[in-house]
């Protein structure tokens, strides 16, 4: 069966008939041939991030990425360190809510929504307070599309010697990051976004010799990585509670896929253009970027609300839907705006196919602009 419309989301996202068929079959935790897909994926991981099986471990999280994060988070942060949170987004505010839940001592640097993170603002932060011992932040910031200068960020980091936990959750598989150059400590991402799996599970990139670290540092039970990684270390395959079988056979047969396609260039390649065929769609219908070119990635991009009496996003929401396509509503609360994504099984014939609806939507609806 056809889907009704196609995911124009930053995740979950729309997947390739294979994907899907991926999960009719029905899997047991303990047998040895679905552990050695679990084992499978974990090392397909490290590829993916550039990185080596001697420094690197994967370590698998049920649930959405955000238990991921906190799960990176309430592991990695010791008692008595300091988290110094970067925020130009609504993930990085997030980070710091998932700081003041588990009573982690933290430091908020904040940014406008438009901006990037400032390195020099965080060189001044490190020197100023040498108590923080780690520092967090968000690459793409799915809340806007903003990508951060990561490169940068992770030299001023690292020449502090502090360690760095990167929320990757919309840019890993789909830009590349070569983690281990970087010295990235921890990276987390989530199986429905780049690499084109269905919801279900995150995963941590974590750096052996700081996860070795971690030992009973976990605020929660289920969210402790290091036990999560022991298990499916001395276990190769197996997960410590009951694990999302359909799913992570769907993200195997997804990570195969993103081989076929060349890697995460070549993937790259793909939602550029996709990105830059949206922008110029949507142009020509009379609507404007939140961001210019130069902070904007690939993964998704916000649109301002166009000035006119005649549209509402609930009215333009309908009418695309009614088309075959599904958009995202804006998540920022100082500008009226709407989310388009562009990863995901997405070609170019239907980025056309959506110009086109728009357009329509303009003359029908808003009676032209």
């Amino acid at each position: 069966m056809s889907n009704p419309y196609l995911l124009l989301t930053p995740g979950p996202l729309s997947t390739t008939s294979s994907v899907k068929e991926a999960m009719l079959k029905d899997w047991c935790t303990w047998d040895d041939d679905y552990k050695q897909i679990v084992q499978s994926i974990r090392s397909k991981l490290l590829q993916v991030g550039q990185v080596s099986e001697a420094h690197y471990t994967t370590v698998f999280m049920q649930g959405s990425g955000t238990f991921g994060v906190e799960a990176a988070i309430g592991t990695a942060v010791p008692a008595d360190g300091k988290l110094l949170i970067l925020v130009n987004g609504a993930y990085g505010t997030r980070m710091q809510d998932i700081a003041k839940v588990l009573g982690i001592r933290s430091e908020t640097l904040v940014f406008a929504f438009n901006q990037k993170l400032d390195v020099e603002q965080v060189n001044e932060a490190l020197e100023r307070d040498d108590e923080i011992t780690h520092v967090a932040f968000v690459h793409c910031e799915t809340s806007t599309g903003i990508l951060n200068p990561i490169d940068k960020l992770m030299k001023v980091i690292k020449r502090h010697r502090k360690i760095a936990i990167v929320d990757a959750m919309s840019s890993f598989g789909g830009i590349p990051i070569a983690v281990e150059d970087l010295g990235i400590d921890y990276v987390i991402s989530s199986a429905n976004k780049c690499i084109q799996g269905v919801p279900g599970f995150s995963f941590i990139l974590c750096r052996i010799s700081e996860l070795a670290k971690c030992e009973g540092r976990a605020r929660s039970l289920s969210l402790d990585v290091y036990d999560q990684w022991r298990v499916m270390d001395s276990e190769p395959g197996k997960w410590r509670f009951t694990s999302p079988t359909h799913v992570v056979r769907a993200f195997h047969q997804a990570l195969i896929e993103l081989e076929q396609e060349g890697g995460v260039e070549k993937r790259h390649e793909r939602y550029v253009l996709h990105q830059l065929a949206l922008v110029s769609l949507m142009e020509k219908a009379g609507f404007a970027t939140l961001l210019p070119k130069s902070l904007q990635s690939p993964i998704i991009t916000t649109f301002k609300y166009p000035l006119h009496s005649e549209f509402t996003f609930e009215s333009f929401y309908r009418f695309l839907k009614e088309k075959g396509f599904v958009i995202y509503p804006g998540k920022l609360s100082e500008e009226h705006v709407f989310r388009i994504g562009t990863i995901g099984d997405i070609s170019m014939e239907k980025m056309i196919e959506l110009g086109k609806a728009v357009s329509a939507y303009v003359t029908d609806i808003m009676g032209g602009q």
